[in-house]
């Protein structure tokens, strides 16, 4: 109330300097000057003001004077102004129950046209809520044009609505049950040494309504539970309350236009710790400089190196190995390298019990042999077809490496074979190849193999 006091006080004592300034002070220099004029001539000016149709007179010509001001615009005694305010809600009526409404907007601005003082009371007093009013239409397939409405709360101001009307198509609400899945969001917060088991949500099904075609486009209703939970912090079952529920589409999009029932839910999840060890496998890149090979491979000055790695039983159940790569790039002229390499969680790991690690590279002169091999397999071969080997009993495959290396290579430590991917029936030939894990060994194969697939 002191500020709309303060407001008004402001404008009436803008108005009087503005008349005081432009009307009175010019006026009281104007008589000033004349009553001078006049002394100097001996004529009494207090006499003729005396006189009774002087006041009249005077008052006719400022009267006069003051309408051609006006009416010419010089003087603007009530200036009209408009502003603006932006994302005005939209409140729609409508039997929620029968109809779902497409097309109306949530918000819309309106253009408040008035005095600066009723623009000043509109925004104060004013509820700024506009209305949709559908409670008279029903569901057709084509659009209705429907004008939005806004209750004035000053009469003197002009409200202009923006966009003033919109084209709404209101459909028959329906309902479906679907079957609930969930998603686990905001993983990364959970302590890394720790997974979840097991997941138990309260419901199977929900309610979802909505149109038909909002409803068909429902490829999927998950619960999503976030993760993002201090007491998440130990191994143990914890009930989780209110869980948003979502539909989405076919393409993972959220649908808005659909109501779920309920649309929380609770979820009990059960927390454990999964963990296993596994060595570190080095894997080199580049090519050593001519004639070199690598001799040996130490991992924190020993021959092997085991980690411990942590996340859920059934990613981590399928993992080997956690490898780490090293450049050995024109290495070997030199007895050794040193490597300071970080050791990366693979992919579904949550946590590995050390990050970095040494790799020691020693080198040595390069040798080869000559083996033998008979025992070829095949892998990627599509379903209902068998593949023979014809005509080879054998291949022969170069090993390199340092002598102390290739000694204790043999037939039975080399993995030769063929890859049938995208073969279909008929006879081809085939590159063999072989699957090699260690770094010290370069085996070298040109050979290739005619197979009948039938």
């Amino acid at each position: 109330m002191k500020a709309i006091l303060k407001f008004f006080k402001a404008i009436f004592m803008g108005i009087y300097r503005l008349i005081d300034k432009i009307i009175v002070t010019p006026i009281s220099r104007i008589i000033f000057s004349i009553r001078e004029y006049l002394k100097s001539r001996n004529i009494k000016l207090d006499y003729i003001i005396s006189r009774p149709n002087f006041i009249i007179y005077v008052s006719l010509i400022l009267a006069v004077v003051m309408f051609l001001l006006i009416d010419s615009q010089v003087i603007t005694l009530v200036e009209s102004e408009a502003e603006v305010i932006t994302n005005v809600p939209v409140k729609a009526n409508y039997n929620e129950e029968a109809y779902v409404i497409e097309g109306i907007p949530k918000t819309v601005d309106i253009v408040l046209i008035g005095r600066k003082s009723d623009i000043y009371l509109a925004k104060q007093l004013g509820t700024n809520t506009v209305i949709l009013d559908l409670s008279d239409y029903e569901a057709r397939d084509s659009a209705y044009k429907v004008y939005l409405s806004y209750t004035k709360s000053i009469d003197s101001i002009n409200y202009k609505l923006d966009p003033s009307y919109v084209s709404v198509t209101i459909k028959d609400k329906i309902s479906v049950t679907r079957t609930i899945d969930y998603d686990l969001v905001n993983v990364d917060y959970l302590n890394e040494r720790l997974s979840v088991k097991n997941v138990e949500l309260s419901k199977s099904e929900v309610v979802v309504k909505g149109s038909e075609d909002a409803l068909n486009n429902i490829a999927t209703v998950k619960a999503l539970i976030d993760l993002r939970d201090n007491t998440l912090n130990d191994a143990g079952t914890y009930d989780i309350d209110n869980i948003p529920l979502l539909a989405y589409d076919s393409k993972g999009k959220i649908i808005e236009d659909v109501e779920i029932v309920p649309t929380t839910l609770t979820a009990s999840i059960t927390l454990d710790t999964y963990s296993k060890s596994v060595p570190l496998e080095v894997l080199t890149t580049g090519n050593l400089v001519t004639g070199k090979a690598i001799a040996s491979i130490l991992i924190n000055n020993n021959n092997t190196h085991s980690v411990t790695i942590y996340g859920d039983q059934e990613t981590i159940s399928g993992i080997s190995s956690v490898p780490v790569t090293i450049n050995v790039a024109d290495q070997g002229a030199s007895g050794n390298k040193t490597y300071n390499v970080t050791i990366n969680r693979p992919s579904g790991v949550r946590s590995v019990s050390e990050t970095k690690a040494t790799i020691t590279v020693t080198f040595g002169d390069e040798k080869q042999k000559e083996i033998s091999v008979s025992n070829i397999s095949s892998k990627n071969l599509a379903s209902g077809l068998t593949a023979n080997i014809i005509g080879t009993d054998s291949i022969n495959v170069i090993v390199k490496g340092v002598q102390s290396v290739i000694d204790n290579v043999s037939e039975s430590n080399i993995n030769a074979y063929i890859d049938l991917e995208g073969y279909t029936a008929g006879e081809h030939d085939v590159k063999v190849q072989i699957e090699n894990n260690d770094p010290k060994i370069n085996y070298v194969v040109s050979s290739t193999v005619k197979v009948r697939i039938q």
